[in-house]
């Protein structure tokens, strides 16, 4: 049985944002100990409320969740909207997908991020390196393949 398009966006959506904030808890709270889970998705917040998110609890916390799933299903539902346009995505699914993450890193870290509330350090190659591998793997990967299965 195959979604309709809004069924495979939200499906896709709902796999990409999660297989993305899952590892992002794991390498950032888990392996690194540069955050707590928490404190991540307060981040998350943060880029609409400011520093007030570090202190809004747990509302804070499902609302950065909200926040990322949003984002995750925008992106998703762009590639899913573009993908019949643009005929190169139908040949070369995995690069192209790679290729979407390091753009949706773009996107998010030298446009969304310096427009919102976010408290930003300056970009630095080691962690921008690792950011874009997360984006590239958990969002392009699964993002793009679904596309070109959903499409074929």
């Amino acid at each position: 049985m195959s979604l309709s398009l809004p069924g495979a966006i939200a499906r896709t959506g709902l796999i990409a944002g999660t297989l993305d904030i899952l590892t992002a808890v794991i390498v950032y709270a888990v392996i690194l100990h540069k955050v707590t889970a928490a404190r991540l998705l307060q981040g998350i917040a943060s880029g609409v409320f400011g520093r007030q998110a570090f202190s809004g609890g747990t509302a804070m916390v499902l609302t950065g969740l909200l926040f990322h799933y949003i984002i995750a299903f925008a992106f998703t539902a762009g590639y899913f909207l573009v993908y019949p346009h643009l005929p190169f995505l139908k040949r070369y699914p995995v690069l192209n997908g790679l290729l979407y993450g390091i753009l949706v890193w773009m996107i998010m870290n030298l446009v969304v991020l310096p427009l919102s509330g976010f408290p930003q350090a300056p970009l630095r190659l080691g962690p921008s390196l690792l950011g874009m591998a997360i984006l590239m793997v958990m969002i392009g990967l699964p993002v793009a393949l679904l596309a070109h299965k959903h499409y074929r």
